[in-house]
Order: C-alpha cells, then structure tokens, then sequence
C-alpha cells in the first residue's frame, strides 16, 4: 500500500466510524426519544456545564506543567504558556488526525522552547505510560464498586481476552526482536534510527529522575479526579442521572475512556458508548445518549477553541524565535 494512500486511510476509517456511530446512535432511537435526547440537551443547565468545562481546562492546565517536571531533569525549564499551548493544539490535532496530537506537541515544544523533538516526545510517552496506570487503578477502583456491570461492558467489547492478550504479549516479543535486531546493525538508516531512539529512550527516563515527585503525584491525581468530576457534575444536568452514585460515574467514564481511542476524538463512538452502560443502571436510551453528547460537545467544543487560539498565539507570544 502506498504511504499516501496508508496515511489516508488511518484519517478517513477513523472519522467514517465516527459518522457511522453517530448515524447509527440516531437511527436506532425512535422519534419519540430523539425528541426526548434534544429535549434533555436543549434543557440542560448550563451552570453545570461550565463547571465541567472548567475541571476540564485546569486539567488541561495541570497537564502543561506537570510536563515540566519530566523536562526539567533533561535541562529544559519550558514556559507554562508554551507547555499549555501546545497540549491544546496537540489535542485539536487528535480530532482531525487520531495519536496525532502527541508528535504536533512534541513538535511546537520542540520548535519554541529549543527542546529535542525526541526528548520532548520520550517525555510524552511516559506521561502516556502514567496515564495508563491511572486509568487501570480507575479501572480497579470501578471493578471494587461495580464489578458485575463493567464485567458485562467489557465482554461485549472484547469477545475473548485469550486472544487479546496473546496479541499482547505477540506485539511485545515482536518489539523485543526488533530492538535486538537494531542494536547490531551497522546499516547507516538504522543507527540514525537507533539514534533517534535513543533520544526518545533518554526523555522516557526522565520519570526516574524527577526532582520534585510530590508534586508530579499531586498534579497526576489531581488530573485524572477532575477528568472523573467532569462526569460526576454533567450528571446534574439530567434528571435521570442527577440520582447516580461514584459507582456508576465511575463505570461510565471507564467507557467513555475506552471509547475515545475508537474514533477521532471520541465523535459518535463516545455517546453510544455512555449510553449503552447507563443502560445496565435503569437509565433508558435518550438520558444516556443526551449525557453522552452533553459531554463530549461541550468538552470538544473547547478543546477546538483553545486549540485555535493557541495557534494564533504561539508564533505571536514567541516572536523572537
């Protein structure tokens, strides 16, 4: 297959799932509870939806400096307003291009802070290796309080996890005899990819040497509460789902977590995915897709203005670079 034509279609299949959840989310309720999901959207308070935007932008915030202190030991001190910018235009990114927005951050950081590109995006991968291990603890946590409807989520959405792992641990032992294979070669693309790697591995590493863990812990926390609190407060804006207790918030967002790495942001495949677990908590169909959409549209929404903005304003706030 072509690079172009590969490159294509990791954009285009992606978004056509996207737009065929959406068609899918909407065909399958009737007119009676599409009216009703239009209703509880329209009628949503919108007091508690600021308050949701809001958790999200000081993650966002939060997220900006805590790459600070993975930097720091690689001798970069970048600025809060460049790290910040850069977080929002990777996640702008992410919406037109899935995984995208990690190189465009690392990329901006790169360009003006005069930081490595490979460092800056060893760095990413270990924020990265960090958050999977916060959304396994959520994971547990929700297993503690809910085990029986997640059970239930998750065989739907793995049919047999025999198989996934033996795809896990075939990728892993793929990757080790890649690496080994790259150590030895003395052909000149390789080393520079050896190189390269290197850079990465060297950002990677820096999450052994963090000066000041305390707050990297405090900021990690604090991160991924105000992602599960941004759930928690969207639930006030419908009355089916102002009653749900942490157990059932914490169930959906493992849902809709799981849901955002389906689709280019998460479009179509996050409200599908919300509504088909409040389900299992006597929330019918247009309660769920409304949280769903209520959610995703008001969170996107503002990811797409700060990204903009922060493409506008980079090149202006950093004019000497």
């Amino acid at each position: 297959m072509k690079p172009n034509l590969s490159k294509l279609l990791k954009i285009i299949l992606p978004l056509g799932l996207g737009v065929f959840l959406i068609w899918y989310s909407i065909s399958s309720l009737s007119p009676e509870e599409r009216q009703k999901t239009l209703q509880y959207i329209t009628e949503a308070n919108p007091k508690w939806i600021a308050i949701s935007v809001f958790f999200g932008i000081i993650s966002h915030l939060s997220r900006a400096y805590r790459w600070k202190f993975l930097l720091e030991p690689l001798g970069y001190s970048p600025k809060l307003a460049n790290s910040f910018m850069a977080v929002m235009a990777g996640y702008l990114s992410n919406l037109g291009i899935p995984r995208s927005g990690e190189f465009l951050r690392g990329g901006i950081i790169s360009s003006y802070e005069n930081i490595p590109f490979k460092k800056a995006f060893g760095t990413i991968i270990s924020e990265r290796v960090i958050d999977l291990l916060m959304l396994i603890l959520i994971i547990c946590i929700a297993f503690f309080y809910q085990s029986t409807y997640l059970v239930h989520f998750l065989s739907n959405k793995i049919s047999n996890p025999f198989i996934t792992l033996g795809i896990l641990l075939a990728l892993i032992l793929s990757g080790i005899i890649f690496l080994r294979l790259v150590r030895k070669s003395e052909n000149k693309l390789i080393i520079k990819i050896r190189d390269f790697g290197n850079g990465i591995m060297e950002g990677v590493k820096s999450i052994s040497k963090i000066k000041k863990k305390p707050a990297f812990i405090f900021h990690t926390l604090l991160i991924w509460v105000l992602y599960v609190s941004m759930f928690f407060v969207i639930k006030n804006t419908i009355p089916e789902t102002a009653s749900l207790s942490l157990g059932p918030i914490l169930v959906t967002f493992v849902a809709g977590s799981l849901a955002m790495s389906t689709t280019n942001g998460g479009i179509g495949a996050f409200p599908l995915a919300i509504s088909s677990v409040l389900l299992l908590f006597n929330v019918d169909k247009p309660a769920g897709e409304a949280f769903g959409w209520i959610l995703w549209g008001s969170q996107t929404a503002i990811n797409i203005i700060t990204g903009a903005l922060s493409f506008l304003f980079l090149p202006i706030l950093n004019r000497g670079k």
